[in-house]
């Protein structure tokens, strides 16, 4: 009977870390696999004007964007507070859309090419003077896929 008996306390087992280096893995690969890296980083303050009637796009990895916007605080000593255009991470004129767009479908596939939408992401002060001067280089350059980019309107409650 001196099985069952109580006399001394038994201390508890140390817990075990031998699957702590497993766990830590799977948590790396899983935020690894989901996680998206941003492709550009705003060089302008972009506030997309509220629309209505609104869609979203099929397949993002076909579109090239365009912003417009007045430069971020950091870039307004430079070049001022008039809106400017990025493409990807640089600023741009309007003249250097026709490249940009050329580079876009060179690093596409041809069969994607037809499918390629341009997105224009405007800020909602932004005169439409470089709005339409974009358009005209855009259709120069055989870019008639155009989307504006917005956000959606909250109704008043």
């Amino acid at each position: 009977m001196s099985k069952f008996k109580e006399s001394g306390k038994k201390e508890t087992p140390a817990i075990s870390t031998a699957s702590l280096p497993d766990i830590v893995f799977m948590l790396l690969f899983f935020f690894m696999v989901t996680t998206t890296i941003r492709d550009v980083s705003l060089l302008v303050k972009v506030k997309t004007p509220v629309a209505t009637e609104i869609s979203k796009l099929e397949k993002k990895s076909l579109v090239s964007y365009i912003y417009v916007g007045p430069p971020v605080p950091k870039y307004s000593k430079i070049f001022g507070t008039e809106p400017r255009i990025q493409l990807n991470d640089q600023f741009a004129k309007v003249s250097d859309i026709p490249d940009f767009i050329l580079a876009e479908r060179a690093a596409r596939e041809e069969a994607e090419i037809p499918f390629m939408v341009t997105s224009l992401k405007v800020d909602e002060f932004t005169k439409m003077q470089i709005v339409g001067e974009i358009k005209q280089e855009l259709r120069k350059a055989a870019a008639l896929h155009i989307n504006y980019s917005s956000r959606k309107s909250v109704p008043n409650k």
